[in-house]
This record gives C-alpha cells, sequence and structure tokens, in this order.
C-alpha cells in the first residue's frame, strides 16, 4: 500500500522536482517489498511461485516508476 499511497501523496506536489522526490520514495519502498517477499517464500509462508509471480509484479511496477521519472526529467521545465 505504500507505493501506490506515496504516489499519490507525490501527485499533489507544486513541481515536477518534488513529484520526483516522491516517485524515488516509491521505489524504495519497491525494493523493500521485493525483499518482504523473498523472506516470506524463503520462511515458506509463500509458495516459490506466487512468490515469483509477485516479486515480477513488483519489477513491472518499478519499471513503470522509473518511465515515469524518465519522462518528468525529459519534460519542458515550462510544462510545471
Amino acid at each position: 500500500m505504500s507505493v501506490p499511497a506515496t504516489i499519490v501523496e507525490g501527485a499533489g506536489q507544486q513541481s515536477s522536482r518534488e513529484f520526483s522526490r516522491f516517485l524515488r520514495i516509491s521505489l524504495n519502498s519497491t525494493m523493500e517489498l521485493e525483499h518482504h517477499l523473498l523472506t516470506a517464500r524463503d520462511l515458506r509462508v509463500v509458495r516459490d511461485s506466487e512468490s515469483l509471480t509477485l516479486v515480477s509484479q513488483v519489477i513491472e511496477v518499478r519499471k513503470m516508476i522509473y518511465g515515469l521519472l524518465r519522462y518528468l526529467r525529459t519534460r519542458p521545465k515550462n510544462d510545471e
């Protein structure tokens, strides 16, 4: 829940630079979530197949966030 909540919070900021900061925080949350999923797999709380699916989804979300960050960096400054 942290990842989308942080993105929504960042979307309400005044500038692309501030929004980017929140996106980077959400990226860190995806890495933390991936760690938790791998730990849950290692502790046998979730099956290997479920862990693989969930980790793949987290990686896809991370790619989308990186894409949004890239877009914000290349966007003309007067669009803020």
